[in-house]
């Protein structure tokens, strides 16, 4: 049986979303023509306060992309050749990217089955043999996956006793929660991605870091407009990074609905749960009783993922990969000399996890559709 249109549901649905905002976001692009300001300025300068201020950290600079903001924040926080930066082998290929770019060695460490987040104990093996080395900065990058902030108490612990930096991979945790600290501020400094399909995203591009050290996010302005720190005046070799400022105004007009748009996915998510409660056959990604999820992504373990996923998309279910191939296993890192079987967690959820439609607007009915299709799909 094909579904019919009617009865398709999206990933994710961002026409929906951005239908009520119109006229605001129309507005946005009228006063830039207007005023001709289309790079830099209010707009900008304005969002980097609102979002500074709705993260809870000192400073905000606001840059192209989610992958410019990490490979920024770490050269900002002085990691470059020499250094060595951990993360972990499942995340989208930006997060090994950005260290790469930066100029230092990308080191992978496994993460935790149940939560799919980087494991505190695999990190600290992975650590017994580093020794700092004077005036060399090495860091390590958790991921908040799928909306979910690593466990970062002992990492941080682990990253002080090492004289190590931390810089969050924060791209889907947009108003995460880790023991109450929010995702943005619980490291030296933390990288956000604005790609649309995010919980906040722009109509393009975006991305920005937070830090609560005012100078390092300086530093960054300077960084993503090639090193000026005045006009003419180039203290670094930079990058053309900038944010446009009409992204910065769509992003000022969404940011006031984010709570909301959060709270959504959270009832959603909710509800999934309870339609999979009791289901062996079907296990969300777990969630840390600190945690507080900004539930970017909904995602399942299942057995015969890929013959599931076929069934689904059949049923006119759009479903989607969160990651299928391993960072280590990607061509663009033979180099590293890692194969199958190097991170065994890493591999065993690149073959079983689904993610599922989630998104604000998504019915009760929907939602039950989606559960009831997964459960007739593993037959």
């Amino acid at each position: 049986m094909t579904a019919t249109t009617s009865t398709r549901i999206p990933f994710v649905d961002l026409v929906g979303l951005h239908a009520p905002l119109k006229s605001e976001l129309m507005a946005v692009v009228d006063m830039a023509i207007d005023r001709a300001g289309f790079i830099g300025g209010a707009p900008v300068n304005a969002f980097e306060r609102q979002f500074a201020e709705y993260v809870g950290a000192a400073a905000c600079s606001l840059v192209h992309s989610g992958t410019d903001a990490l490979r920024l924040a770490l050269i900002a926080a002085g990691v470059g050749p020499g250094s060595v930066a951990y993360t972990v082998p499942n995340t989208f290929i930006a997060t090994a990217e950005a260290i790469v770019q930066a100029g230092a060695t990308l080191r992978l460490v496994d993460v935790e089955p149940d939560t799919c987040l980087m494991s505190a104990d695999t990190l600290a093996r992975a650590l017994e043999s580093h020794a700092p080395r004077a005036g060399v900065v090495d860091a390590i990058v958790p991921v908040h996956l799928y909306g979910q902030c690593a466990d970062m108490d002992p990492i941080n612990r682990l990253a002080e006793a090492k004289g190590m930096v931390i810089v969050e991979d924060a791209a889907q945790a947009h108003g995460a929660t880790y023991k109450g600290r929010q995702a943005g501020t619980l490291g030296l400094a933390a990288a956000f991605s604005f790609y649309p399909g995010k919980n906040l995203g722009a109509l393009g591009e975006g991305g920005a870091v937070t830090s609560n050290d005012a100078g390092l996010c300086e530093r960054v302005s300077m960084l993503r407009d090639h090193g000026q720190a005045a006009k003419a005046n180039h203290v670094y070799i930079g990058y053309n990074a900038r944010l446009d400022a009409i992204q910065a105004g769509f992003l000022s007009v969404k940011l006031p609905k984010l709570a909301e748009w959060n709270a959504a996915r959270q009832y959603l998510a909710r509800r999934y749960d309870a339609a999979f409660a009791g289901d062996r056959r079907i296990r969300p990604v777990a969630i840390r009783e600190y945690n507080v999820s900004s539930r970017h992504l909904y995602v399942v373990h299942v057995a015969d993922r890929d013959r599931v996923m076929r069934a689904m998309e059949a049923q006119g279910i759009g479903v989607a990969l969160h990651y299928p191939k391993p960072v280590h296993l990607q061509p663009c890192f033979r180099d590293l000399g890692l194969n199958e079987g190097s991170f065994p967690v890493a591999e065993m959820l690149a073959d079983e996890l689904l993610s599922l439609p989630l998104f604000p607007g998504m019915t009760d009915a929907q939602v039950d559709r989606v559960a009831d299709v997964l459960k007739d799909s593993l037959g």
